[in-house]
């Protein structure tokens, strides 16, 4: 038995902790129904999610010399495998496209960032108002990029 959804769960897995990790989610959005031992969400919370998802599903990723949304190499892939399964088709790769995981903002990225000092920024050639933004996001629990030459020159 294969299940379809395994490939692509990670979609939903890597939106979960960025929304955590963003402040979308938060566990006082969660309340406890009492005798079914079952949690709920709050509806607003629920809309805020269900669009993070619906971003990370319509987000392009390049398969086959094309940018595609998820929600297409998904609908791809479930062909492929209907394919497969009536002998249509011998062949059946659900490693490509391969995710893309990448997180800009690490802890030693944020530790780097906090001691640095407005003269080292200097001499690394990052302005003032640069060092103040990344500062500012650094101290802060959500996630946030750091431009390539910017990161390059911190080391």
């Amino acid at each position: 038995m294969y299940d379809l959804m395994e490939p692509f769960r990670w979609l939903g897995d890597v939106t979960t902790i960025e929304a955590f990790e963003s402040g979308v989610l938060d566990l006082k959005d969660f309340y406890f129904t009492g005798d079914d031992y079952r949690y709920r969400i709050e509806i607003e919370v629920k809309r805020r999610f269900l669009q993070l998802l619906k971003e990370r599903f319509n987000s392009g990723i390049s398969c086959k010399g094309r940018v595609l949304k998820w929600d297409t190499v998904i609908e791809q892939k479930a062909n492929e495998l209907g394919r497969f399964l009536v002998e249509k088709s011998s062949a059946l790769e659900f490693d490509d496209p391969a995710p893309r995981l990448e997180r800009h903002d690490d802890r030693e990225m944020r530790a780097k960032i906090l001691a640095v000092t407005f003269s080292q920024a200097k001499q690394l050639n990052i302005g003032k108002s640069t060092l103040h933004y990344l500062r500012k996001k650094a101290r802060n629990a959500k996630q946030f990029s750091v431009y390539t030459s910017v990161r390059s020159r911190l080391g």
